[in-house]
C-alpha cells in the first residue's frame, strides 16, 4: 500500500514558511539577550537557521514534476516506437494470414491502440515470441530476424524508459514527504521561537509583540474585524 504523506501542519506556501522563519531568525538574534532568559540560546538560533537553509535547499515539487514530465515524454517516444515495430510485423503477418485466423489472432494485438504500458510491454514480447514460431512461415513476405530483433530492442528500451518514469514518480513521492517533515520541524521551532518573542514583549512593546504573532493569529483578527463590521454576513 502506498504510503500517505504526513499532514502539513502549516498552511502557507514553503518559500513563504521559509522567509517568515528567516525574518523571524534575523529579529530574535537582535534580541538574543532576551531569548536567553528562556533558554533559547544563540547556538540554538543558529541550529534552527541551518534547519531552515537544508530545507530551502530540498528540490521543490515544480522541479520534481518537469523531472517527471521528461521521463514521461520520453516513455511515451519509446511507446509508440514498440507500436510501430508491432505494426511493422503485424502487417506481414496479414499479408499471409486473415485477421481472424489463429495464427493472426494468436499475436493479440488487436487492441494495440488502447494498451495500458504493461500490457503494450507484454504485447510487444508476445509479438516477438510468436513470429519466432512462424518465421518459417512468414519469410516470404519479408518477416526476418531483422524485424523481429526491431521489436525485442523497442521492448527494452520502452521497459527501461516505463522503469525511469516510475522511479521518478516514487522519487517524487519520498521528497514530498521530506519537504513535510522538514516543514513541519521548522513550523515548530518557529511557533516556540513566536511564542518567547510574544512572552518578551506583550507589556512592553505591542509593536514588537505583533511582529511574533504568525499567520494563524493575524488571520484571527482579521476575522474578528471583518465580524464586527459586517455582522449579518
Amino acid at each position: 500500500m502506498k504510503k500517505q504523506p504526513g499532514h502539513r501542519m502549516y498552511n502557507v506556501s514553503d518559500a513563504a514558511l521559509y522567509v517568515q522563519c528567516m525574518e523571524v531568525l534575523r529579529n530574535a538574534t537582535r534580541e538574543s539577550e532576551y531569548f536567553a532568559q528562556y533558554g533559547y540560546s544563540v547556538e540554538r538560533m543558529k541550529g534552527f537557521a541551518a534547519m531552515c537553509e537544508k530545507f530551502h535547499q530540498l528540490p521543490d515539487d515544480d522541479e520534481l514534476v518537469g523531472d517527471q514530465m521528461i521521463c514521461t515524454e520520453k516513455k511515451n517516444q519509446a511507446s509508440e516506437k514498440l507500436k510501430t515495430a508491432i505494426r511493422s510485423v503485424m502487417t506481414r503477418v496479414a499479408m499471409k494470414y486473415h485477421d481472424k485466423t489463429g495464427r493472426y489472432r494468436k499475436f493479440g494485438t488487436a487492441k494495440l491502440g488502447d494498451m495500458s504500458d504493461p500490457q503494450l510491454l507484454f504485447c510487444g514480447r508476445r509479438v516477438a515470441r510468436v513470429a519466432r514460431q512462424q518465421i518459417d512461415f512468414l519469410a516470404d513476405v519479408g518477416l526476418n530476424e531483422n524485424t523481429i530483433t526491431r521489436v525485442t530492442d523497442a521492448c527494452s528500451e520502452f521497459e527501461n524508459a516505463l522503469n525511469i518514469q516510475q522511479d521518478k514518480i516514487h522519487d517524487r513521492d519520498i521528497a514530498v514527504e521530506r519537504r513535510v517533515e522538514q516543514g513541519n520541524k521548522i513550523y515548530e521551532e518557529l511557533v516556540m521561537v513566536c511564542d518567547i518573542g510574544k512572552d518578551i514583549w506583550v507589556e512592553r512593546d505591542r509593536s514588537r509583540y505583533d511582529f511574533y504573532c504568525l499567520y494563524d493569529s493575524n488571520n484571527d483578527q482579521k476575522k474578528a474585524r471583518k465580524a464586527k463590521m459586517h455582522p449579518q454576513e
